[in-house]
């Protein structure tokens, strides 16, 4: 096609057309515009030939003469070209391979969405936040963190989905389908995705590399998550005050300093913890054991978080960096301190005196002056002290005065 043919350009991606109609329904991805609704369900498309092809589901027509149906599962389909994709499923025939990696495809859509992991395009854009998204089919599910929605609804029970997959996994237990997908070590699994992740757990394959650092992942959601270590995003945002998180389940773990539910509890000396994570953490505290060795040096270490951090101490990679002068650190804890001095920040409030403290374990000895309590206690004297640091200047004094 000519340049002079193609007059219609599109203002949000500079893609050219020939035709002001088909500019016109290009637009409605970039605005998500859905005009055509179906008269059978609550579904909506942004074009009627969209609505026309899933009308059929209701109708159940078929354009074609003869019936579309797969000869190696029975599924039947619309369209011929629709059985044609559908069959390399089965033969796993990939003819489109992406010119930047080894990855290929057996549909060219989604060659056309992968490249835009290459090129960072990410057209679809979330009307609640800063989100944008390389497929709209991720945008629409995206958007149903902010809005709740919850379209897929079991049959069986009154549980309700956000994802069809997911609901498709549900409804397996109501079914009492056997699994059928099942690891050399014998665990099983109701969907072969949920295989292929848990092999990587075995095979140590990481395939999804941070572009940022030398990170890799064994999953593109974690990559994801990761991603955002680097740029700051912080989609989701608290209802009861103005805190922002990088991941949904730290905005849950927040809610419940709201709520000041303990949920969880230590058997051992009934100390409750509003996160399980936390119990799990705390647990090891009653035991000696540390299972967690450095390939580096003799060091254990009771939890692996623990034990990620100290490596980094061997290598140059600093994940976490403050956005105010670029300085790098090896944990998101040390980033949070160097904050503060930016900001001026001291989270830690005293309910007694109006002084504020920028680290928690401080706040608790400062706040011990105002209860009282004490930490240790003079073995010569028994003169009870806030520190242990001071106990040693008060037997350096008993001491002293001994000596005289």
């Amino acid at each position: 096609m000519s340049t002079e043919e193609r007059a219609y350009t599109c203002s949000q991606c500079d893609k050219d057309f020939s035709r002001n109609s088909d500019l016109n329904r290009h637009l409605r991805t970039h605005t998500n515009d859905k005009l055509y609704q179906c008269s059978q369900c609550d579904k909506t498309f942004s074009q009627h030939n969209n609505l026309k092809r899933h009308f059929r589901i209701h109708t159940k027509l078929r354009t074609d003469k003869k019936e579309c149906k797969c000869s190696q599962c029975g599924k039947v389909l619309s369209y011929n070209s629709d059985l044609i994709r559908h069959l390399r499923t089965h033969t796993n025939y990939k003819p489109y391979q992406c010119s930047q990696c080894d990855m290929t495809f057996s549909q060219q859509s989604n060659l056309k969405r992968h490249f835009r992991i290459h090129t960072g395009e990410t057209p679809y854009q979330c009307s609640y936040c800063n989100m944008s998204f390389t497929n709209n089919c991720y945008l629409v599910i995206h958007l149903r963190t902010h809005t709740g929605e919850k379209p897929y609804k079991c049959s069986q029970c009154d549980k309700v989905f956000s994802k069809s997959g997911h609901l498709g996994i549900h409804l397996k237990k109501h079914l009492g389908v056997k699994p059928h997908e099942r690891c050399h070590c014998d665990k099983s699994f109701l969907d072969s995705t949920d295989l292929i992740k848990h092999t990587r757990s075995h095979t140590g394959e990481k395939p999804y590399q941070c572009s940022h650092c030398v990170m890799d992942f064994s999953l593109n959601s974690s990559l994801v998550r990761h991603m955002r270590t680097h740029t700051g995003e912080k989609p989701y945002q608290c209802s009861d005050c103005d805190n922002f998180f990088s991941q949904k389940c730290d905005l849950i773990k927040h809610q419940r300093t709201h709520t000041g539910k303990k949920s969880y509890q230590c058997s051992i000396c009934a100390k409750g913890f509003s996160q399980n994570d936390n119990l799990l953490k705390h647990m090891v505290a009653h035991t000696s054991e540390k299972p967690h060795q450095c390939n580096h040096c003799d060091k254990y270490f009771k939890c692996k978080s623990a034990l990620i951090i100290h490596t980094r101490t061997y290598t140059t990679e600093r994940p976490y960096k403050c956005s105010y002068c670029g300085k790098a650190f090896l944990s998101n804890s040390s980033l949070s301190k160097h904050l503060s001095k930016h900001t001026e920040e001291n989270p830690y409030k005293i309910s007694q005196c109006i002084k504020g403290i920028r680290e928690k374990p401080v706040h608790g000895k400062h706040y011990k002056t105002h209860t009282g309590e004490t930490e240790c206690q003079c073995s010569q004297c028994n003169t009870d002290i806030l520190s242990e640091p001071k106990v040693e200047v008060k037997k350096e004094q008993i001491d002293n005065e001994n000596s005289d």
